[in-house]
């Protein structure tokens, strides 16, 4: 038994931060400032948000990734985060899971986006054990082949960030504000959002997924909870997130631009 403790108290310390209905942009600001101006490592949750907003990768286009018109109408808020891959929309539905690693802490995953998907995939494989066909399938999780969580990522020198959303459940409706992107991955074979997406609510509680996610961290780190006021920036320090709202001139403009292109023969 005293081998065990020891054992684990050689595992590098992961800092855990559970939170409910933070919005998802103070959300994305509180890690872009922690991957950059922090040392430690941290696993951040946060089981639902306040409303609906759309997230799009760092190099996203509206034009090509929401429905401009219905969006501003129904006054839905899009926000480009900080890091790359794919558009999603959010809701008290959604549960956030982020991950925030030194290299160093985790030497045998390469500082690149595969090795870390196939690391993140394992640990989650410890999550679904039992549950359901869970898989890593292109860079979603799915359960068999339909989408539940989808997958962001940013690389720095020393450290990275792998963040996912987990649709618990989600509004029907919510849907349409998105559409198919033209860079689908293969296994989505053109289906529509609802034929492409399950929720998580059918397989396990979100009780159970949060603590299964924090058992499935322990075996890699040493966890620790933390408190929500642990992780604000220091008065002195000067760091500015990236990630921020599209304003609706932006969007409008966005919509200006698709109808022009629709119109040049």
């Amino acid at each position: 038994m005293a081998t065990r403790h020891v054992a684990r108290a050689r595992l590098p310390l992961m800092n855990v931060l559970r939170m409910k209905g933070v919005p998802i942009l103070r959300q994305l600001e509180i890690e872009e400032c922690l991957l950059w101006t922090s040392s430690d490592n941290w696993c951040i949750i946060n089981d639902g948000t306040d409303k609906p907003n759309i997230v799009m990768g760092v190099f996203g286009k509206p034009a090509e990734l929401v429905e401009i018109k219905p969006v501003l109408e129904d006054n839905i808020p899009v926000i480009r985060r900080f890091t790359g891959c794919g558009t999603v929309i959010v809701d008290h539905g959604t549960i956030f899971v982020s991950f925030i690693c030194n290299k160093d802490d985790v030497p045998d995953v390469q500082p690149y986006p595969r090795p870390i998907m196939s690391w993140s995939s394992l640990l989650y494989s410890q999550v679904f054990q039992g549950i359901a066909d869970f898989k890593l399938r292109e860079n979603d999780y799915v359960f068999g082949l339909r989408k539940f969580g989808g997958n962001a990522q940013s690389i720095t020198k020393n450290r990275w960030i792998h963040h996912t959303c987990f649709l618990w459940d989600y509004e029907t409706r919510n849907m349409s504000y998105l559409k198919i992107p033209k860079r689908a991955p293969e296994y989505r074979l053109a289906r529509n959002h609802l034929d492409f997406i399950c929720p998580m609510k059918d397989y396990i509680s979100r009780f159970d997924f949060i603590s299964k996610t924090i058992d499935a961290a322990g075996s890699c780190f040493s966890v620790e909870s933390t408190e929500f006021e642990a992780v604000k920036p220091q008065s002195n320090m000067n760091f500015t997130p990236t990630s921020r709202l599209l304003t609706n001139q932006e969007l409008e403009a966005a919509g200006y631009t698709l109808l022009s292109d629709l119109y040049v023969y």
